[in-house]
């Protein structure tokens, strides 16, 4: 079964606003600006946004073409399933030495390109991204990231 950007991109919102509202209901926690309501919040808007943009089309000229619209797969097109654990592994071995911010760009870039996104969208993408994920750790949620070789400018 296929679902169309339309319907998938409703689910995201949907359920970003479910998460949202869900979170926004936590308890404050006495003597902290920062509450368990942050994170759910945050990851509710991101959901709303992102199936929002989904729903609209927005950027689907960025995406390579399927194999039903004719688009090559090669005989490693499979393996892309064991992108985002290895991933996870690279994270975890070179995020002390390298720092957040590079690894993150690497990881996004990576990425993005395995899940199909042309470098016209996974290179900006790799630059932005991780310096808006480190602002909301950073500053939002207050957890230390690591520095490494290119510490954030705040």
């Amino acid at each position: 079964m296929k679902l169309s950007d339309r319907v998938s991109g409703a689910l995201l919102v949907v359920l970003g606003a479910a998460a949202a509202i869900s979170g926004s209901r936590l308890p404050a926690v006495p003597g902290q600006d920062v509450g368990p309501a942050v994170f759910p919040m945050v990851v509710g808007g991101g959901l709303v946004l992102c199936g929002a943009a989904i729903a609209l089309g927005i950027g689907h000229a960025f995406e390579a073409p399927d194999e039903e619209e004719g688009g090559p797969r090669g005989q490693w097109y499979g393996l892309r399933a064991l992108v985002p654990p290895a991933l996870l592994v690279f994270y975890v071995l070179v995020v002390e030495p390298l720092g957040f911010l590079p690894t993150a760009a690497i990881i996004v870039g990576v990425a993005s390109a395995a899940l199909g996104a042309g470098w016209r969208l996974a290179l900006p993408l790799a630059l932005v991204a991780p310096f808006a994920v480190h602002a909301v750790f950073a500053k939002l949620l207050r957890v230390p990231l690591p520095d490494g070789l290119l510490a954030a400018p705040w």
